[in-house]
């Protein structure tokens, strides 16, 4: 059941970046970033987009301790997201539902 779950972790990471890469006028109803320009979407479709993908077909290409590198990025991600919640006053409910989902998916993807 638990390799099930990864495995679903890894496709919605990819799903995320597939969502950014093909869609980056979509992002700001999912993270708060505007598009703007040339330049900024470029930015959506590489970093929101194409790293996402990497990061889940990863684990999926070559499985083993790969899905715990993702699993710390996203308990990485989920740290830095906390803290940011206070340091910048976004305690707005998408940040929160984020949150949850990075420290499910991070405990997930690492445990063995």
């Amino acid at each position: 059941m638990l390799q099930i779950l990864k495995i679903v972790a890894a496709l919605l990471t990819i799903a995320t970046g597939g969502l950014a890469l093909l869609k980056p006028m979509s992002t700001p109803g999912f993270t708060g970033l505007n598009p703007i320009g040339g330049r900024g979407i470029s930015e959506i479709r590489s970093v929101l987009g194409g790293l996402f993908i990497a990061l889940g077909l990863i684990p999926l290409i070559l499985g083993g301790n790969t899905y715990a590198m993702l699993g710390w990025g996203y308990l990485g991600i989920a740290v830095v997201r906390l803290v940011s919640i206070f340091l910048d006053k976004s305690s707005v409910q998408s940040n929160w539902i984020s949150l949850a989902v990075e420290i499910v998916f991070g405990i997930v993807l690492v445990l063995p």
